[in-house]
Parts: structure tokens; sequence; C-alpha cells
């Protein structure tokens, strides 16, 4: 049944990417030199948000890099499904307060297909 799995991959993806268009956050970061977020707390954070904004389980969310504290600074996250498809998603600081980092979260509108 390749087919079921590709197509609730697929449906999850689509709702991702359907709802997930622009969300804000914000969260507490690392104080340091410079103020920073861990990629691991990123990742949960991007999940939990996307979780919650389109009614559908927690995602698998990777990030690659710490995110700076620093106005105007992206990365790009990636949300993989359960068939190994993949859609990207770009995170982008807005506004820095104190040891609180606010960015908003962006999906992309079409998934990638798993690698063969």
């Amino acid at each position: 049944m390749t087919t079921s799995r590709l197509s609730a991959a697929t449906s999850i993806l689509s709702a991702v990417a359907a709802g997930m268009l622009l969300v804000g956050c914000s969260a507490s970061a690392h104080v340091g030199t410079p103020p920073k977020m861990s990629s691991e707390k990123l990742a949960t954070i991007v999940a939990e948000k996307l979780a919650a904004t389109t009614g559908q389980p927690k995602p698998n969310i990777t990030c690659p890099e710490d995110l700076a504290a620093e106005v105007d600074t992206t990365t790009r996250c990636k949300l993989t499904a359960n068939d190994g498809s993949t859609l990207g998603v770009s995170v982008k600081v807005t506004s820095v307060e104190g040891d609180q980092i606010n960015f908003d979260i962006e999906a992309d509108k079409t998934a990638s297909p798993a690698a063969n």
C-alpha cells in the first residue's frame, strides 16, 4: 500500500504548505555574544507552531544552524514526512527584545518528493 502511505504524507505536507504561509512566533534565546537560539530549540518551536496552526501531528523538523538574534537574519529548516518527502521552511527574525527573539515562519508552497 505504497500509494496510501504516499497520499497520507502528501496530504500532511499539503496541509502544512496551505496552512503555513506565514506565522509569527517568539522564543527566548541564549544570552551570549551574540545572542542566539540553538538549532535544536528552533526546530522544536517550528514543529510546535506548524502542528498548532495546521491541526496535524508535530512534524519532523531539522534546522541546520543556530538562529542569531539579529533582525532580518534568516535560516532554512526542513520538514521531512514519513515517506521521505520534504518541505522547506524559512525562518526570519523580525525583532529582538532582550533575550526574546521574534520571528516569522513561512513554509514553501510545494513539497519535494522522496529520493528513490
